[in-house]
C-alpha cells in the first residue's frame, strides 16, 4: 500500500467569489460547512446553486472557502445536460474563455461571462509524497486503479504543494466508466 493513494470522485461542483455569493445568498451571506473534504481547509456547503444552461438545469453544491474566481466543474455528461458546448478539460483555476452558464440562488442571478470546465483528472501531494513516489509538480503520469474495471488513467497532471492531502480525483463520468465505488486506490504507472 505504500505506492497506493485513494481515488476520489469529484462530483459536479461551483467554487463562488465573495461577491457572487453576496449577489445569490444576499449581502453579508456566508458559506455553511456541510462536510469536510479531503483537501484541508476545503468543504461541501449547505448551499446550492442551479445552473442554468441553453438547454438544461442542474442544483450543484457550493465548495468553500470562497474563491478569487468563479468556476463550474462538471463532466461531460453534465455539460451536455445543461446545452454547453466545447467544455475544455482543464486544471482548475484555468477558466479563460470556458462557457458561461447563469447562476440562480434564492437572492439573485449570476451571469458567469465564463468558467465552466471539465476538471483535468489530477493528484493532490505533499512534496514529501512527490518525493517517495518520484514524481514532481506538474508531471503528467499514468496512474492504474484496482477496480471490478480496472484500468490505467492516463494524462493525469501531479499537483505539489505542503497544502495538500494525497488524493487523486477523477469526476463521475470517470468513476462510473472505471466503477470506482467505494474505497479504490491508484497508483502511478512507470
Amino acid at each position: 500500500m505504500e505506492n497506493k493513494f485513494i481515488v476520489e470522485t469529484s462530483a459536479r461542483h461551483i467554487h463562488v467569489t465573495a461577491e457572487t455569493l453576496a449577489t445569490l445568498f444576499g449581502e453579508g451571506a456566508e458559506l455553511h460547512n456541510k462536510k469536510d473534504l479531503s483537501q484541508p481547509g476545503q468543504f461541501a456547503c449547505e448551499e446550492k446553486v442551479k445552473l442554468v444552461g441553453p438547454k438544461g438545469e442542474l442544483m450543484v453544491s457550493i465548495l468553500g472557502p470562497t474563491r478569487p474566481a468563479d468556476q463550474v466543474e462538471l463532466s461531460f455528461t453534465d455539460a451536455r445536460t445543461l446545452g454547453l458546448k466545447a467544455v475544455p478539460v482543464r486544471e482548475s483555476g484555468d477558466v479563460a474563455g470556458a462557457p458561461g452558464l447563469k447562476l440562480v440562488g434564492p437572492c439573485g442571478e449570476v451571469e458567469m461571462a465564463e468558467g465552466a470546465i471539465v476538471a483535468k483528472r489530477h493528484i493532490h501531494m505533499t512534496p514529501a509524497d512527490a518525493e517517495a513516489l518520484g514524481v514532481s509538480d506538474k508531471e503528467i503520469v499514468k496512474v492504474k486503479i484496482d477496480t471490478a474495471r480496472p484500468l490505467i488513467f492516463e494524462d493525469v497532471v501531479v499537483r505539489v504543494s505542503p497544502k495538500f492531502a494525497l488524493a487523486m480525483h477523477i469526476d463521475t463520468d470517470e468513476c462510473n466508466a472505471a466503477g470506482a465505488f467505494g474505497e479504490v486506490y491508484g497508483e502511478i504507472v512507470k
